[in-house]
Formats: structure tokens, sequence, C-alpha cells
């Protein structure tokens, strides 16, 4: 397996299985031979496939910890321990970070894309391959990144179809059909798990949206000219694009 040539940023709404896909990433990276350091800042939790103790302790140390620095250490230990793995001549090093940037906040989000970067870029010492790969559910650190070009970012709204239609026949009792449930979840897990909650109800679904994202007060707040934009982009997403729609 080659090396990413840029770090791969993998943005999603939440529920869509990124924290899955990278754990099983870190999986079968470390069946390929690779030394990896799977980092959830966020959640203060770590996954770390290598024969070098120190970088195992020095993860659980700052896991443990329940100071709010916590979460920025975790984040840059991902990065500077994956070094220290160079440094001790291990040639196969993969990174995951999961949901780095809520932890770091906005303002770092491009700069430690950049060292992620560096650690392609310019290793302590030559590797074999180095793997680097990030996630998001911030759609406005996405745009803060996207500035830059020091990242492949990519979209992931579900998991493979074959992968949900196997979580959909673990579901107990009576279901709808696999295609209807499909359809209305788009094949999110998180959405499929909160239907099952509220007994299939797409509607009950809709109003737990509602109520979490405060999308009610939202609009009520909005002008009368916002809320017909909001409208018409219903039907037509491009009008958010176009120059009249704001004025």
């Amino acid at each position: 397996m080659r090396s990413t040539r840029l770090p791969k940023v993998i943005y999603g709404p939440e529920g869509c299985g990124k924290t899955a896909w990278l754990r099983q990433s870190a999986e079968l990276l470390r069946e390929l031979g690779f030394h990896v350091i799977y980092v959830d800042p966020l959640n203060k939790y770590f996954e770390a496939y290598t024969d070098v103790k120190e970088v195992v302790d020095k993860l659980a140390e700052a896991a443990a910890e329940v100071f709010g620095t916590a979460r920025v250490k975790l984040a840059s230990l991902a990065i500077d321990l994956a070094k220290l793995l160079i440094e001790r001549q291990r040639r196969r090093i993969a990174v995951l970070v999961d949901d780095v940037f809520q932890a770091i906040g906005l303002r770092e989000a491009a700069t430690y894309v950049k060292a992620l970067l560096n650690l392609i870029e310019y290793p302590p010492q030559s590797v074999d391959a180095i793997v680097v790969i990030a996630a998001t559910g911030e759609g406005v650190t996405r745009r803060e990144i996207g500035r830059h070009y020091w990242a492949d970012i990519m979209p992931m709204w579900n998991i493979p179809r074959e992968g949900f239609k196997q979580l959909y026949d673990q579901i107990p009792g009576d279901k709808p059909p696999f295609e209807e449930v499909w359809r209305a979840t788009g094949g999110n897990p998180r959405l499929l798990e909160e239907l099952y909650e509220v007994g299939w109800d797409i509607n009950g679904v809709v109003r737990r949206i509602l109520e979490r994202k405060r999308i009610s007060a939202f609009i009520e707040a909005l002008k009368d000219y916002e809320k017909e934009l909001l409208r018409k982009a219903l039907n037509d997403p491009d009008t958010l694009f176009t120059r009249k729609a704001y004025h």
C-alpha cells in the first residue's frame, strides 16, 4: 500500500459511519503491517497498534487527564508519536484522527492539516508508506481547510448498501421493507437507530432533529426574505448560490 499523497479529510453528518470506518481502517492497516495511531480527541479515546510501548503509554496518559487541554494534547500526540515511530525505524505508519477539529477549534484546523501534510512530506527519516486520514462533521471547518491545497477533502454520507443491509437485518421485530428504510435514511446508520427507537415513525425522527438542532428557533429568527429563500432552496439548492438571492 502506498502513502497518501495528501492528508485525506473525510467530512459528513453525524451518524454517517465515519468513526466506524476509521476504526475498521485502523484494523485493516494493522493487518497490512502498519504501525497505527488512532485518536478521537473529542471523546479522549485512542487505539495504538505498535510494538513501541512508549507510544501506547503517552496516549494512555493523555487520555486519562481530566484537564480541558487533554483533547488538544491527544491531537498533538498523534503527530508527535508518529514522528517517534519513524525515528524508531518503523517504516509503515498510519495516523487516523477522528473529530479532531471539533476538539482543537476552527482556528487551528488549517494549521493542524498543514502539520499532517508535513508529516507526509518531511518525515524525520525515510519510510515505506505513511497514511494520514482525518474526519470531521463540521462544514465550516471543511471550508476553512479548503482554502488551502493541503488535503484531499472527501464527503461521506452513509455506509455502503451491503453494510447497511446487515445492520437492518440485525434489528429484531416487525419493520418496514428494506428499500423503504434505505430511502428514508439514505444509508445513515444513526438515522436507522433513531427510526427504530421511535417505532419507525419518520415524523418522530424529524421532530427529534428539529428539537436537537433547534431548527424551529433558527427559522423563526430569519427575516421574511430569508425564509422565502429557504423555501426556494428546498426545491432548488442552487438558489443559494445566485447573486440575486441576496438582494
